[in-house]
């Protein structure tokens, strides 16, 4: 019976992040699906109302690092839980080598677990449904999968299995990148997380098969393809090519463990404040030269 939950901490890289899953209080600033755990799990029989939490997750991140900046940290907060979700840049490089990739992986999570900490580990998409550079990593992939399975099991984690998710692969769940998921995919994979820290395995899901996708015309296909390779591949080629990062400048979004409703009532605040701003910027523009307020409209009659 898992103890309840008082402390999680998020590592990791975009996808944790939560990339895609766009904060509309702050600029560049995302919220994803372990956010919406963190929030789920102060209303959760597994959780506490004082959950506090921390997520140190930087897009584009390799394994390497994670391990190395991630875990010691993790190490020295000692939260009750934390999520490794991890491996999947490392995995979109040809040259990978993904025995040594899970060898690192697992030892990061002896390490955790001999500290006492619950681990959730997540493992690969299928990248069966994706663009083909990025269909080309399956078979890495599925072999990273069964050494998280693997790990998993000798360790007593908690899995989520997105490679079995198929609602997951809808085209609704994916943002415009093909790589990241969207606002709808972050809110599945937290309810999934959810669901396999409380009863130990993932809500019911029914065979291999994906949601149907509308066809499309073959210049529709072609147009989109196109901007798809300008607008994403091009950028993240080039990043590539100059030995860079996404990731390189950017610090974690919540680097300290903080109670969770201490964050709502900061989104609150920041809510009353952008509503109190927006009041008094309508407030004087509906004001005249002359200093009078203007009749509201429609009010004739």
């Amino acid at each position: 019976m898992l103890e309840p939950i008082t402390s999680y901490v998020a590592i990791g890289d975009s996808f944790s992040e939560g990339l895609m899953d766009s904060d509309p209080r702050a600029e560049d600033r995302y919220r994803g699906w372990a956010d919406r755990l963190a929030l789920m799990l102060t209303e959760s029989p597994v959780g506490s109302p004082d959950l506090s939490y921390a997520n140190l997750a930087i897009r584009g991140r390799l394994l390497d690092r994670i391990v190395d900046d991630q875990v010691p940290q993790v190490l020295e907060m000692k939260p009750d839980l934390v999520s490794l979700c991890a491996g999947g840049n490392d995995c979109l490089r040809p040259k990978a080598d993904i025995d040594a990739l899970a060898a690192k992986f697992e030892r990061a999570v002896i390490a955790m677990r001999e500290a006492g900490i619950e681990v959730l580990m997540c493992n690969g998409f299928d990248t069966e449904f994706s663009s083909p550079l990025i269909r080309a990593v399956r078979p890495r992939v599925g072999i990273y999968n069964a050494h998280l399975w693997s790990i998993a099991q000798r360790h007593g984690c908690h899995m989520v299995d997105l490679w079995g998710l198929r609602s997951l692969y809808a085209a609704e769940m994916w943002a415009d990148d093909r790589i990241h998921l969207s606002t709808k995919g972050h809110h599945l994979v937290a309810e999934q997380a959810l669901a396999t820290l409380e009863s130990g395995r993932s809500l019911p899901a029914k065979g291999f098969g994906v949601p149907a996708r509308p066809t499309r015309a073959i210049r529709e296909v072609m147009s989109e393809e196109s901007r798809w390779a300008r607008e994403y591949l091009a950028p993240w080629v080039g990043r590539r090519l100059r030995g860079q990062s996404s990731g390189d400048a950017l610090d974690p979004k919540l680097s300290e463990l903080t109670r969770v409703r201490d964050l709502v009532e900061r989104s609150r605040e920041v809510d009353r404040a952008r509503d109190a701003g927006n009041a008094s910027a309508g407030g004087a523009a509906g004001q005249t030269d002359s200093g009078e307020v203007d009749e509201p409209r429609g009010s004739e009659g």
